[in-house]
């Protein structure tokens, strides 16, 4: 009989990867610092509390943290159970930000629900519930993904829909994610190289659509190509960025030392927390940061190739690394100029506590995986 409660693994599991749980709570620690420092100028002059946002987001890394470590201990079979309901939960809370009265209306888009008092993101949790979802399909029919109709279109539709409804909430940055998360699933499950390029293909011809909608979308890719036309306007948060990543130097103006997030440099709480913390730590800072993510990474995969053995926890490995570590490196490169602004915040450290719940989530997952791989498939069934 199938069992339905909540189930602790407690035989067979090996002990958790300590480099990676170290690696967790010195992102976390440092992301919580680096806040502090970015956020309390905006704290104080808009709400007349310096520790405004910090206090916020160390209630929210408190709750995730505690998740997580529930989440590193909960049965994988119990799991990939009730992933249908966690995919229809989040499907409901991606509704919500359509019902007047619990989804305010923030700078022209509906991103937010509101809930005693604070403010939910939907489309921070439909990225785990997309690898989840994902995972558990792609391992169900693995014999079967060649088959076109029943079991790629549905995947699809999936996606797809996910991705929708985050557009609809005039979010095209996180709808696109979300597109580049299930192909990225989709081909490391080797599924035929033609549908996955047919829909790459859709999906880029949409969204080139998609991006004429809305004239600020235009003016990010135009500033983009045009770096420094529009000085005052369009290009002004990347320059202003820019301006604090060469401001840092080698060694940094030290923590709480920067000047950019004093009013110079937009969402430096948020989005641009990057450029903050390339201005106090410097060049060094800044490798020392790519360093931790990419060993993250490194872990990350490792653990999703110790668990070749299961292609459900292979693939929920290779979901939850890919879906950190690419934004990280997304976030990164807009601060960087290399790409068009987007509104992807940087794991661990940009202000947002649905964010960094869902980030430690995602890393309960990752460490309970690192203390099961190796475990038969058929624990997963």
């Amino acid at each position: 009989m199938m069992r339905t409660q909540f189930v602790p693994e407690r035989t067979g599991r090996k002990s958790a990867d300590i480099i990676l749980v170290c690696l967790i709570i010195l992102l976390t620690g440092m992301g919580l610092g680096i806040l502090f420092s970015a956020s309390y100028y905006r704290a104080s002059s808009v709400f007349g509390n310096p520790y405004y946002f910090i206090y916020r987001q160390c209630i929210w890394a408190g709750l995730g943290t505690a998740a997580a470590c529930a989440l590193s201990r909960i049965s994988l079979a119990f799991l990939n159970r009730i992933t249908p309901y966690i995919l229809c939960l989040s499907l409901l809370l991606m509704a919500l930000c359509f019902v007047p009265g619990i989804a305010p209306q923030i700078m022209g888009a509906h991103r937010w629900i509101i809930i005693f008092g604070y403010s939910i993101q939907p489309s921070e949790f439909a990225k785990i519930a997309l690898v989840l979802y994902l995972a558990r399909m792609l391992h169900k029919k693995q014999e079967r993904l060649g088959d076109f109709l029943n079991t790629f279109l549905p995947l699809v539709f999936v996606v797809g829909g996910l991705g929708v409804l985050t557009f609809a909430q005039n979010d095209f940055s996180t709808a696109v994610f979300l597109l580049f998360l299930g192909v990225c699933l989709f081909f490391i499950a080797d599924i035929k190289i033609l549908y996955i390029g047919g829909l790459t293909l859709l999906a880029a011809l949409g969204g080139a659509a998609l991006l004429m909608t809305k004239s600020h979308r235009l003016a990010r890719i135009m500033s983009f190509l045009h770096p420094g036309a529009d000085p005052a306007g369009a290009d002004y948060q990347i320059l202003a960025a820019t301006a604090a990543l060469l401001t840092g130097g080698v060694w940094g103006t030290g923590i709480g030392q920067g000047t950019r997030k004093l009013g110079g440099l937009p969402e430096a709480h948020s989005d641009f927390i990057f450029a903050v913390l390339a201005e106090e730590l410097g060049f060094l800072g800044v490798a020392a940061v790519m360093g931790l993510f990419v060993l993250f990474a490194c872990k990350g995969y490792m653990i999703a190739r110790g668990c070749a053995g299961s292609r459900y926890g292979f693939y929920l490995a290779f979901g939850v690394t890919t879906c950190v570590f690419t934004q990280a490196l997304i976030n990164m490169a807009v601060v960087a100029g290399l790409v068009p602004a987007t509104g992807i915040t940087l794991p661990f450290f940009s202000s947002g506590g649905s964010s960094l719940f869902v980030t430690l989530l995602l890393c309960g997952l990752l460490v309970n995986l690192s203390r099961s791989d190796g475990l038969a498939g058929a624990a997963y069934d």
